[in-house]
């Protein structure tokens, strides 16, 4: 059964989609027309939504349509038709956004006139993706997952010629214009509304110091596994009843099992928390920009750096490492002290990691993508 429906992937991906894409592409594009496309979500995404809302604002220019789903959620028959909707409009857009590996766009050549811009879903650099990890790529896929994109966005200009060679990209349509996503964190009523939504559903934590726990999982979304849950829980214990503690797991790790304690969205918790703790996952570059202490916990780090490896030295990161579980209730409250001594070295961190995120993102990319002005549609890339 499992090869059966990898061979009807096989055949939709390489065969159906583009007969469908070539039936439809020889009419004009429609001017202003916009896709805001994911294949990992019910909802849309929070990486694109402050795109979503920048083009919104203009909506005497452009038209947006939506092709959000969870493909894991759907029947095979039901995803069939949604991507058949997708490759329609897709051969006549002018813009199509995405922020994520979205295959679809990817199963045949676009045409020019169309300009795919991948808002990307993380900041910074961590571990290692895509061709260069060797797990993210199905071995049995053909065909240039990346080739489509007229930008890829990155939140600084460090990360562009290592996504360039991870996803096998040319560095010239690789841009460190920020990621959208970001430009929430600079806004102050948004910020505030994330505080007074947070108290309102834990009044147990004013007063407290509050502490975030969001690790990334190990394996693959199919068999995803979480590691430190009962070190956390333990430190949690200890320290008693000052402080706060927020467990917020990976979703593939809710989707089998309910670890996280809160339902509010990852995003929403970074301006309200104290201390980050977490492992290999890109949300210390989104909490970066608040500038505020981090602790790492690695319990499995050797192993990690083994199978997976990483982007930088993970070791010379401004911040306190701990690999042993029993060492979490010390090293919390220390973590939260010594940041201000390193306060200059998280900053030099940040700028060099986000420095791009200042909270005008999506003005770029929207500049960027031609978006704006009389001069909207000036060369691009092929």
């Amino acid at each position: 059964m499992f090869w059966i429906k990898q061979y009807l992937k096989m055949l939709l991906q390489n065969v159906l989609l583009p007969a469908v894409y070539f039936c439809f592409r020889h009419r004009p594009v429609r001017k202003g027309s916009v896709l805001f496309a994911d294949g990992h979500h019910r909802e849309m995404p929070f990486s694109m939504k402050r795109m979503y809302q920048a083009v919104e604002a203009q909506k005497d220019m452009y038209h947006t349509e939506l092709f959000i789903e969870d493909f894991n959620q759907m029947s095979f028959v039901k995803t069939v038709g949604f991507l058949l909707r997708f490759m329609r409009s897709y051969a006549t857009a002018e813009y199509v956004f995405i922020c994520d590996y979205f295959l679809p766009a990817a199963a045949c050549r676009k045409r020019r006139e169309t300009t795919l811009v991948q808002l990307w879903h993380s900041c910074g650099l961590m571990k290692k993706i895509a061709f260069d990890a060797g797990q993210d790529i199905p071995k049995n896929y053909r065909g240039n997952m990346f080739g489509n994109y007229t930008w890829l966005t990155m939140s600084a200009p460090v990360c562009v010629p290592v996504h360039a060679r991870a996803l096998r990209m040319e560095q010239e349509r690789i841009r460190a214009t920020g990621i959208c996503r970001t430009d929430y964190y600079f806004d102050p009523q948004w910020n505030q509304g994330c505080r007074e939504r947070f108290f309102q559903e834990h009044p147990g934590a004013r007063g407290k110091k509050i502490v975030l726990w969001a690790p990334t999982f190990r394996g693959n979304a199919a068999m995803p596994r979480l590691e430190g849950l009962s070190a956390v829980r333990r430190a949690a214990e200890k320290l008693g009843d000052s402080w706060y503690f927020l467990l917020k797991a990976h979703p593939h790790i809710d989707g089998r099992e309910q670890v996280s304690n809160t339902q509010i969205p990852t995003e929403e918790l970074l301006c309200v928390s104290d201390l980050l703790i977490t492992d290999y996952s890109s949300v210390l570059f989104d909490y970066l920009i608040y500038e505020k202490p981090v602790l790492l916990f690695a319990p499995d780090l050797r192993e990690y750096e083994r199978e997976r490896g990483f982007y930088i030295d993970y070791r010379s990161m401004p911040f306190p490492i701990v690999e042993k579980g029993e060492e979490l209730p010390e090293a919390i409250p220390a973590s939260i002290e010594s940041a201000q001594e390193r306060s200059g070295e998280i900053h030099e961190f940040r700028m060099k990691y986000t420095g791009a995120c200042d909270g005008r993102a999506a003005e770029r990319i929207m500049e960027l993508a031609g978006m704006q002005g009389p001069d909207r549609h000036e060369r691009r890339p092929r």
